[in-house]
């Protein structure tokens, strides 16, 4: 996800910037409810419950999750709660419980092909300090949230998802073994693939250290400089932590443009300070360069050095060039084709549903990057998405169950806006705002760890929080 600030406009929610894959901090979301009865077919047993002398039956509902990110974990914390008769953790309202179905035993199965939870918005900052980079990727089984019964993590990718049977087919990374899952609801929330080094390539934390501890190497033993390629948020990001963390490494950030963040929908004034605050920090900035050519040179002293040549015919010697500018591409090849754009996004409704099109949509949803929906993608939508995701299937398992008509929660349409971290200093601007900077909008938007501490506060990672919003 990218840096862009997520200021949802309620008082509960806290700022979640993200950086590393368009993340946007301070959206205001006007939350919409609607009516929706939603069909839904499930094997229901009977439990202890009780209401007066007559027992209830307790549904007990499979829900398979595509992806362990802010998304897919968010949906699966979220849904928990609600489960266990609790507001969801992401809650800023009272939520009303159905007094006949007071629980839900919820059997979650999570599918990832990383080990654990990697803070893709920490990738500028991990792939450049090797005591962030530990702290960056929390395996699952370090993670105390997911510590339950009821959930189950596979290591694996998903090769194949039948809606019409809703079963989902698995590789598992370590043994190659294939299996396969039914399951009531489904959620993609696989995200978007991104390329190195935007982010590590490695599925265990033990190979992407070994990954991030080359790369950290590289560029920390640059005698001649180091050329980052791109001048959109990952680039700014990579050449601003970079250069912060190494400050005798000299950092050049090329762009082929005469603006940077020249593909994001932004204010003029938010651009050009994020090129100031880039110069402030110590970066070289390249405007109008479009790389042409990368040369590598022999050299007899054992140090890797590269001949740069852009269209404008400047050359530079570097020893690292790193590119900040591929596309990346939703991690979606498991779905139908009824289901996605011509892009591969998995097209919803604002409820989070996939669309009509495809055999029994409105139990499969999507949460986060992989949706085709408007706005910088950003790890703060992703969560946000996956804590309506929650409610809304929820709703529907209630609606299945008794005479309950299901409101629904719906996104709004996203404006551009971004929340960016440039080294010692962010800069941040919406439509509805005015471009701020400095010091104290870093402290606000990433904290001290590039908003690691507040998405996992925010999903409660370490375990939920007591405190409850009273229906």
């Amino acid at each position: 996800m990218r840096p862009f600030f997520l200021h949802i406009s309620v008082p509960r929610l806290p700022h979640v910037s993200c950086i590393a894959d368009r993340f946007v901090r301070s959206v205001s979301f006007n939350l919409t409810f609607v009516s929706r009865r939603a069909p839904f077919s499930f094997k229901q047993y009977y439990s202890s419950a009780t209401m007066g002398s007559v027992p209830v039956a307790t549904p007990r509902v499979k829900v398979f999750i595509a992806g362990g990110s802010y998304g897919g974990l968010s949906t699966a914390l979220n849904l928990l709660d609600l489960g266990d008769g609790l507001a969801p953790r992401m809650a800023w309202e009272p939520v009303e419980h159905h007094p006949d179905v007071p629980r839900v035993d919820y059997d979650i199965t999570i599918v990832d092909e990383r080990d654990g939870f990697y803070h893709t918005i920490g990738s500028p900052l991990a792939l450049a300090d090797s005591d962030y980079a530990k702290k960056a990727w929390v395996k699952y089984t370090d993670i105390p949230a997911l510590q339950k019964p009821n959930i189950n993590i596979l290591q694996g990718s998903l090769t194949h998802l039948d809606p019409a049977t809703k079963t989902a087919s698995v590789l598992n990374t370590t043994t190659q073994l294939a299996s396969t899952h039914n399951y009531d609801y489904f959620v993609a929330a696989t995200g978007l693939r991104r390329v190195w080094p935007v982010v590590p390539q490695s599925f265990t934390k033990k190979q992407y250290l070994l990954e991030a501890e080359e790369q950290i190497h590289a560029v920390g033993n640059a005698r001649d400089g180091v050329l980052i390629v791109g001048g959109g948020a990952v680039g700014i990001e990579m050449a601003a932590e970079l250069k912060m963390v190494k400050p005798d490494v000299k950092v050049t950030l090329a762009h082929s443009r005469d603006m940077l963040l020249s593909s994001e929908g932004l204010k003029d004034d938010c651009k050009l300070k994020a090129a100031e605050l880039l110069k402030e920090g110590g970066v070289e900035v390249l405007l109008n360069h479009r790389l042409a050519s990368k040369k590598k040179l022999e050299s007899g002293d054992g140090i890797t050095r590269y001949e740069v040549e852009f269209t404008n015919g400047h050359k530079m010697i570097v020893n690292d060039v790193t590119m900040a500018i591929s596309k990346s591409e939703p991690s979606t090849s498991y779905m139908p084709k009824s289901a996605l754009d011509e892009e591969g996004y998995i097209k919803i409704n604002p409820d989070l549903t996939i669309v009509e099109g495809t055999p029994n949509a409105s139990s499969h949803y999507c949460a986060g990057d992989a949706c085709k929906w408007s706005g910088i993608k950003r790890c703060g939508a992703a969560m946000h998405g996956g804590h309506y995701s929650a409610y809304n299937i929820h709703q529907s398992v209630l609606a299945s169950a008794v005479n309950h008509k299901a409101v629904r929660k719906e996104l709004q349409e996203v404006a551009p806006m971004i929340g960016l971290a440039v080294g010692k200093q962010a800069v941040a601007s919406g439509p509805d705002q005015d471009t701020i900077w400095g010091e104290e909008v870093l402290k606000l938007y990433f904290k001290h760890d590039l908003g690691f501490t507040i998405c996992w506060d925010y999903m409660q990672l370490g375990g939920k929080k007591e405190v409850e919003v009273a229906a």
